[in-house]
């Protein structure tokens, strides 16, 4: 009996040792290598893991640590310690990146990220110290591949000891369900050394000025390559909005070679050279890139603001170890005669399909319009992206929040996370009773509003998120919302600004005197709007209904200068910086303007931020005597609102939707649901959802374009599922793009539950594996006793001998107990491979992941 209990515990220990395979970071890894997954509670890469994949290779996990960006176009960077101090090579790069939340990633090599944090925003740089481009992915990018043999030297006395991973979140619309996002790269790194090492080799023009309206500007570069020959496998472009294509070539004897040539509207990744090039001594390395003014008021030269422009053509390339050099730049144009003979393809803009459209650049980048809308520029990292001018909006009938209680609304925003937020006047009305002749206010005995008179809502369901302003106001009149989340709004009954933090029941700041109405520096009247620069920080009050200037102040309070004045009627046709009410400001970062809705002038006014210099108007029939309303979305589009008709004219009240750059309307919206009274505030987010508050209907109605209207989707780890509301041919269509097939997504949902355990197995499960063995071999005893009982007519032979009773099996080894099910591994194994291996009890095999090009 002593014998049987010791076989048990040794039986259990075996299988407790197997099934803890399951903890092994290389069935971690396994689960996750070959799939896409960005949106993710257990952020896998969170710890930085180390795998080993052999005696010489291993991986690095580099992942975002679970962020939420609070706004659309925030770029976060994080840095990674080489694990190892001797020499290694990166071989190959995995990405781990959607689509619908990751707008690009940048890898790059150095010695000193500009961070210790955990993560920090790319604002503050990436590195201390000079920086190399290591990988770059985007949406439709196709995936980089470093050729046999070739590797990027990093550690040792000469490579870079820190990774840093720079992820750009375009659209956070994705985000509104506030998961945590790890995105981020897998690499494979060997020790053992590769004959050819990867550099990289950038040429930058540092001098192209692009006069205004100009329709072609080369910028042409050009060195003469003075260093051991080198092998060019990959290049990528990158230009800012002005780009129409940029062009590489090595000239040897007056011979042209394209290296490669592409469109920087196009996602910017490397992509292969189609035919392999080598540079030798004396070659000349030779890039121009084409730029166009039009549209442009004022000359365009290289910088790094969004009003600036870049022209860079990266070369990824691969030399003999002995020679390397990991980085090399050309910023001159040593033969600009040579230029004369550049193949004609270098100055043929390459079309861009519209699957292509939504692009990936580095810092400062942006995405192409095309087609009838021109030049249209996103946020301050001037991601571009095109305007569709078929799309229509409508009123998005389903949503709940016009029948919310409101009293008059005044001013609309929506925050850093895309909520909401109604700025109304409670139980407090301005009427003929408010002001006297001198626009002091005479109800003061009636105390301020009650009511919170801010308040939040999720922009699906208008479920109250939270509210706030209780006892403050008089009169609410504009609201806007800085990058930090800061409410700035106006009353118009104490002449006063106010800045108030989300959850701040004192104001942060206060401009103007209570209830007093002046005109100089420390006083306004009736003061209808802010705006607040999202760079500088500097603040822009519109004063007001008795005063007609806009008047900017430091981020602290202090004054720094005024423009605009009375529209004198007597002339006729107001002024260029005349107002009749400004009413209403939306600040361009993308163009440094200032855009005023001029209400009694039925007019937009743009002014330059820094000087307030008129730049231009935009005004249309349709818009009416009054135009009460403007907000601007990155991407060039501008929207607005008018006022009731006057007396015998034809102009009905309505929302308009414009190109920036043109000023020219593309579309026009009405409620189906109750109609138009006095709509006195418009907010719009990149997506094309409107919402527009009426002071005198008291409601607020938001709209959608069309092309959202027709479906829904619901966007989770990367997949796209669509609602019942397309045709079955357009679900079809759709299904072929979606990443993963409804097959694989099932197998996904049954590995989840899988990798849901930090052990990677469910206790359920464990307890399983341990019973039904012991059940099995109590069996087997219970019949080896009773044969022998029976057949020899004696006792048994002692205890089980576990080796005897596995040898009596076919294909064991006494080198080790027979290997069990290792498929999915990234490691291909001999089947005569007697060596020992590490034991685990694999989970079903992931999908494929789908290409990321």
């Amino acid at each position: 009996m002593a014998g049987l209990i010791n076989n048990l515990l040794i039986l259990f220990l075996v299988f407790q040792n197997v099934c803890l395979g399951f903890r092994s970071p290389l069935s971690v890894f396994k689960r996750y290598k070959d799939t896409t997954r960005s949106l993710s509670s257990e952020c896998l890469g969170s710890d930085q893991p180390v795998i080993s994949l052999g005696l010489s290779d291993f991986a690095l996990d580099i992942r975002m640590p679970g962020v939420t960006p609070k706004q659309s176009d925030t770029y976060l960077c994080m840095s990674v310690p080489l694990p190892v101090d001797d020499e290694a090579y990166v071989v190959d790069f995995k990405p781990h990146a959607s689509m619908d939340t990751v707008h690009h990633m940048l890898l790059f090599g150095c010695n000193e990220p500009s961070s210790t944090e955990n993560y920090w925003d790319c604002d503050e740089g990436t590195c201390k110290d000079k920086s190399n481009i290591l990988y770059a992915w985007a949406r439709n990018a196709p995936p980089t591949r470093l050729p046999k043999g070739v590797g990027f030297r990093v550690g040792g006395e000469t490579g870079g000891r820190f990774f840093v991973l720079q992820v750009h979140y375009g659209d956070i619309s994705a985000f509104r369900d506030k998961h945590k996002d790890c995105s981020g790269v897998t690499l494979h790194l060997t020790h053992q050394k590769q004959p050819l090492i990867a550099g990289m080799y950038l040429m930058m023009s540092v001098n192209t000025v692009i006069p205004p309206g100009e329709k072609v500007v080369d910028a042409d570069i050009a060195c003469h390559y003075k260093r051991f020959p080198m092998h060019l496998f990959a290049y990528r472009v990158h230009t800012h909005r002005l780009g129409k294509v940029v062009s590489g070539y090595r000239v040897r004897n007056g011979q042209w070679t394209l290296i490669g040539r592409q469109s920087p509207q196009l996602p910017q990744a490397f992509y292969p050279v189609e035919h392999p090039v080598d540079v030798n001594y004396d070659d000349i390395l030779a890039a121009r890139c084409v730029f166009s003014g039009e549209g442009r008021t004022t000359e365009t030269r290289i910088g790094g603001t969004a009003n600036d422009e870049m022209c860079n053509f990266y070369i990824m390339y691969y030399m003999e170890a002995k020679h390397a050099v990991s980085y090399m730049t050309c910023t001159q144009n040593a033969n600009p005669e040579m230029f004369r003979n550049i193949p004609q393809e270098a100055n043929i803009p390459i079309p861009v399909k519209s699957d292509m459209l939504k692009v990936t650049h580095g810092h400062n980048e942006e995405t192409k319009g095309t087609d009838k809308s021109s030049l249209l520029h996103q946020s301050k990292k001037e991601e571009e992206e095109i305007l569709d001018q078929d799309f229509h909006m409508e009123e998005a009938v389903e949503w709940p929040g016009l029948d919310l209680k409101l009293g008059q609304v005044s001013g609309l925003a929506l925050d850093p996370e895309n909520n909401l937020v109604i700025f109304h006047r409670g139980d407090h009305v301005w009427d003929e009773n408010s002001f006297d002749s001198k626009f002091v206010y005479q109800q003061r005995g009636l105390g301020p509003i009650e009511q919170n008179t801010i308040l939040v809502l999720n922009p699906s369901d208008a479920k109250l998120l939270h509210s706030m302003g209780k006892s403050l106001f008089y009169l609410p009149h504009g609201l806007s919302i800085d990058k930090n989340g800061n409410y700035w709004v106006t009353d118009v009954a104490l002449h006063q600004v106010f800045k108030l933090g989300a959850h701040d029941k004192e104001p942060l700041l206060i401009l103007g005197v209570a209830l007093q109405p002046g005109s100089d520096r420390n006083h306004f009247c009736q003061p209808t709007d802010v705006a607040v620069d999202p760079i500088t920080g500097s603040i822009y009050i519109s004063d007001g209904y008795c005063n007609s200037r806009v008047i900017q102040f430091s981020p602290k309070g202090l004054y720094v200068m005024q423009w605009g004045e009375g529209t004198e009627t007597s002339l006729g046709r107001a002024r260029p910086g005349q107002f009749h009410i400004p009413h209403s400001l939306a600040l361009i970062p993308d163009f440094s303007q200032l855009c005023v809705a001029d209400r009694e002038n039925g007019r937009i006014q743009c002014f330059r931020l820094e000087t307030g210099e008129f730049i231009r108007e935009i005004k249309h029939k349709s818009f009416g005597r009054e135009l009460f309303a403007v907000s601007y979305v990155p991407g060039g589009l501008l929207f607005a609102v008018n006022g009731m008709p006057y007396p015998g004219e034809a102009e009905p009240v309505q929302g308009f939707v414009m190109n920036f750059s043109t000023g020219e309307i593309i579309d026009t919206f009405i409620p189906l649901r109750k109609n138009f009274e006095m709509p006195h505030d418009v907010v719009a987010s990149e997506d094309k959802t409107v919402f527009v508050g009426d002071v005198h209907a008291r409601a607020v109605w938001k709209f959608a374009s069309t092309e959202k209207m027709e479906h829904r989707s619901v966007k989770k780890a990367g997949i796209e599922v669509q609602e019942i509301k397309e045709s079955e041919t357009i679900v079809e269509a759709r299904l072929k793009n979606t990443p993963e097939s409804t097959d694989h997504l099932k197998k996904q949902e049954k590995q989840h539950l899988v990798q849901q355990s930090s052990a990677g197995v469910s206790f359920v499960l464990i307890t399983t594996l341990l019973i039904i063995p012991v059940v099995v071999l109590l069996a087997i005893l219970l019949f080896i006793r009773w044969r022998k009982t029976t057949v020899y007519g004696g006792k048994g032979g002692g205890g089980l001998n576990l080796g005897n009773f596995f040898a009596s099996h076919k294909g064991y080894s006494r080198k080790g107990f027979d290997r069990l099910s290792t498929e999915g591994s990234d490691q291909e194994k001999d089947e005569d491979d007697g060596t020992d291996s590490e034991e685990e009890c694999s989970a079903p095999p992931p999908p494929s992941a789908p290409s990321s090009s």
